[in-house]
């Protein structure tokens, strides 16, 4: 079982971003006292914190947080300079042991942390560790191995992100982070080996070796940063909206006039899932356009005047056909008294073979069989068909089906 929950954490203002730098040791400070690093004091972290304590349950240690105001310096012209308010955060944190407390045992026994990190929105880390814990099913099913997913989205300077793996440290938790800046990704990995926290960087690996492979540096800039925001209603974004109004217009065969104007066509019998695949695919900018198969009603003849290249056929089995088609009778109030063929399962085998032959008589429609597979696996079947015929480049195909 999984459990998640996430924070967003806005950027510090307009100002520009702490350049972070590893853990330092100190050669001469005494054993017995903790190693400090100095940073700048922020409201912002104050709040963070007291934000991170509420949803955690329990408070955060601050007595080893303390802000010291430093007396006026001066200048090389003599002038009374009078420097910003610093904190001192010890290099272990207070109450840390590898063994962990009580109170760290309880939340490990409800299930192991992760700690998601990012400076984004944390799509690309969420969706890494999910696929991830997809291996892992047999346990955590049964609760063998519980998993409590947290997700950090906007950590964009090194205040926040010492806090967090100061946290990981003392509820030994596990750091999965998506720093697109080299400097703070750096950081993260050299904080996480000085506590022992367990870590992974899922874009640096991938952003290197493109890097490598395209012979330039990265940009070093997060998704979602200021810097890379042309305009909030850029040409794509109006491209994607455009895309979902014509697919839901176009849904269950409305409007078959319009079947020309689609990028992609779907098709296939009653609770095949065309219409959640054909919104997925609206939402990344592709008009679709799906129609039902239903025995004695003629198809469309627009159908088979479009292009076949962009058709697609989808099929599942019966036996799973009709368990979905019971859920939607019993929602639609037709599994009582009303008589109806739409589950029994004869109909349902005989207007799958109708739709087979229908799918025979056009060999250039895929036939992609969407039984086992999720919404984004079909997708991405669908996707690479369609821009291997698009752009007339593809591998040899060992199967009709999909």
């Amino acid at each position: 079982m999984i459990c998640s929950s996430s924070l967003r954490l806005s950027g510090s203002g307009t100002g520009t971003r702490n350049s972070p730098s590893p853990p330092a040791s100190s050669e001469n400070s005494d054993e017995s006292q903790s190693q400090v690093r100095r940073i700048k004091a922020s409201p912002q972290l104050n709040r963070w914190s007291r934000a991170r304590s509420i949803r955690s349950g329990r408070k955060l240690d601050r007595s080893a947080v303390s802000a010291t105001v430093s007396t006026e310096s001066r200048d090389k012209s003599g002038s009374p300079v009078r420097s910003e308010p610093e904190i001192e955060l010890p290099m272990s944190p207070k109450g840390y042991s590898r063994s962990g407390s009580s109170d760290d045992e309880k939340e490990i026994n409800g299930g192991k942390p992760i700690f998601m990190v990012s400076d984004g929105t944390g799509w690309t880390a969420e969706h890494a560790v999910n696929a991830a814990l997809g291996q892992f099913d047999y346990c955590l099913v049964d609760r063998v191995c519980p998993v409590n997913t947290h997700l950090f989205s906007g950590i964009d300077d090194v205040e926040k992100l010492m806090e967090i793996v100061k946290q990981a440290a003392k509820e030994g938790a596990m750091v999965v982070y998506t720093l697109a800046e080299p400097s703070m990704a750096q950081f993260a990995k050299q904080a996480c080996q000085h506590w022992g926290v367990a870590s992974s960087d899922i874009l640096g690996p991938i952003t290197e070796a493109i890097a490598g492979h395209l012979g330039v540096s990265p940009s070093g800039l997060s998704r979602w940063a200021p810097e890379r925001q042309k305009s909030p209603l850029s040409e794509e974004y109006f491209r994607r909206i455009e895309a979902i109004e014509f697919t839901i217009k176009q849904d269950d065969g409305a409007l078959p006039r319009n079947l020309h104007m689609a990028d992609i066509v779907l098709t296939g019998v009653s609770r095949s899932g065309k219409t959640p695949l054909s919104i997925y695919l609206a939402q990344k900018g592709y008009k679709v356009a799906n129609v039902p198969i239903v025995m004695n009603i003629d198809l469309p003849n627009t159908l088979f005047e479009v292009n076949p290249e962009k058709v697609f056929a989808l099929t599942i089995n019966p036996v799973v056909l009709q368990s979905i088609r019971r859920a939607r009778a019993k929602t639609l109030g037709m599994d009582g008294e009303l008589k109806t063929n739409y589950c029994d399962m004869d109909y349902v085998k005989e207007e799958l073979e109708y739709a087979g032959k229908i799918f025979a008589q056009n060999p250039v429609w895929p036939v992609i069989e969407v039984t086992s597979k999720a919404i984004e696996e079909t997708a991405v079947i669908v996707l690479r068909l369609y821009h291997d015929r698009k752009n007339r480049c593809s591998m040899p195909r060992i199967s009709k089906r999909y």
